[in-house]
């Protein structure tokens, strides 16, 4: 396993990648750290899964999730990847979007082995984790530098894989893109999120705001290209 990407990896999306690699007909998903619910709205929508259990330890965010009323087959839970309120064996496919590390580093091994206790035996988890680099990274560490908490993810699934608790099915370095409407948007969607507290004052805005702008095109849009490391971990059949 290696934590950087190395050259120019091809452009796709966490969708793309589940939508390819993980058992989908008639299955039954667990999404850690859903957030706003935006991809579990396009799973739900566009594969013929049974059902997801999308859960979120952003107490606030879920409050918001429980109001979506038009995804039937989605239930909202609370709470984090370390204490998981399934029983053992009962998904085929768990995801962990962006979101080890958010993780209590302290907590990160015991999430990755709830994960290991839910999938049923031969089931995939995919996780996928922001590569510590590139021109959003820089940005985003401006006002929240995660360098630390993304090499102790990387560092717990190394040895959830050695342990034998998961094993390694693949590995997948790309690259995502990510838009934003101007600087306006990026507030809303990055340095407005409710789960963590960034202490911006008016000095640093402006910081931000200055790293922000030149990257915004003529037509109004500021486009990121951000490397990405996902693992696709099975559990094993025994």
């Amino acid at each position: 396993m290696q934590i950087a990407t190395t050259g120019n990896a091809p452009e796709s999306s966490d969708f793309d990648l589940i939508r390819g690699r993980l058992p989908i007909d008639g299955s039954r998903l667990l999404e850690l750290g859903c957030g706003a619910a935006e991809t579990t709205r396009r799973l739900a929508e566009e594969l013929p899964l049974r059902g997801i259990v999308a859960i979120e330890v952003d107490a606030v965010q879920h409050r918001k999730n429980l109001q979506i009323d038009d995804l039937p087959n989605v239930r909202f839970a609370y709470g984090g990847a370390e204490a998981i309120a399934l029983p053992d064996a009962s998904v085929d496919g768990v995801i962990m979007l962006k979101s080890l590390h958010h993780v209590p580093v302290d907590a990160m091994d015991r999430a990755l082995a709830e994960i290991a206790r839910v999938l049923r035996p031969g089931g995939l988890a995919y996780i996928s984790e922001p590569v510590y680099a590139g021109a959003f990274n820089d940005i985003l560490r401006l006002f929240h530098d995660e360098q630390v908490v993304r090499q102790a993810a990387f560092d717990a699934l190394c040895r959830t894989v050695a342990d034998g608790r998961l094993a390694l099915h693949e590995e997948i370095h790309f690259t995502s893109i990510a838009r934003f409407a101007g600087f306006a948007e990026f507030e809303r969607r990055v340095m407005a999120v409710t789960h963590s507290d960034f202490a911006i004052d008016a000095t640093l805005h402006a910081a931000i705001r200055d790293a922000f702008l030149p990257h915004v095109a003529a037509d109004g849009i500021a486009t990121f290209r951000n490397p990405m490391r996902a693992d696709l971990l099975r559990r094993p059949a025994r």
